[in-house]
């Protein structure tokens, strides 16, 4: 991102879409490459585009914003979506950290919050308000509760890789900072996916985070 953090719009409303895109190019690191309207369009223009962010509405016609996130996820085109909506984090934080968003965001805190929130999903990092990363922690504990799964199961090597990884390092900048090879890297991190049970690498971002490897910001 050496040229700026690329930015595709995804809401239904045209005159926040204008507002937003004037809000974020105030900045001068990012640039908003396009926009749409609904979620179907959004999944469309994610693929043609290949944004670094997609800041992504909840409620609009056609395909909706959950499962719009989910499509976008799926193509792996290490596109992060940042979903910015009006429903409280009670209502869908954890469905859209479960369909593999890397952050959320209120309209109510965009003016403040949005431009930073994009910088830090862009780095490959989570974004969540403090409110929500309490929730989201709540809820992920219950789970770990339920299922037994948890950073006990883990070596301390096997931690370690895990939380830089969660962190976007590649596997060569692993492998520099704890002074192994980065094919050995990538072996640690498909045991640790084995062992957890997980396929993505945004599920071990968003399980770093609920055992607290990661910090919210």
């Amino acid at each position: 991102m050496a040229d700026g953090i690329r930015v595709l719009l995804v809401d239904d409303h045209a005159m926040f879409r204008a507002g937003i895109k004037a809000l974020l190019e105030v900045d001068g690191r990012i640039t908003v490459v396009g926009e749409a309207s609904t979620g179907d369009e959004g999944v469309d223009r994610a693929r043609e585009l290949k944004p670094d962010v997609v800041v992504m509405d909840l409620s609009m016609p056609d395909s909706n914003g959950l499962e719009a996130t989910r499509r976008i996820v799926a193509l792996e085109l290490d596109t992060k979506v940042l979903v910015l909506t009006v429903h409280a984090e009670e209502e869908y934080l954890v469905p859209v950290v479960d369909a593999g968003a890397s952050g959320y965001l209120t309209k109510t805190s965009a003016d403040t919050d949005l431009t930073e929130a994009i910088k830090v999903v862009a780095r490959g990092q989570v974004f969540l308000p403090p409110k929500a990363t309490t929730l989201l922690l709540r809820r992920y504990k219950q789970a770990e509760a339920e299922d037994g799964v948890g950073l006990h199961d883990l070596s301390t090597r096997e931690q370690e890789v895990l939380a830089l990884t969660a962190e976007a390092f590649s596997s060569a900048e692993i492998g520099k900072k704890l002074f192994i090879s980065p094919k050995t890297v990538d072996t640690y991190r498909s045991r640790i996916m084995h062992k957890l049970g997980l396929t993505h690498r945004s599920e071990l971002v968003r399980f770093a985070l609920r055992v607290g490897l990661l910090k919210a910001p």
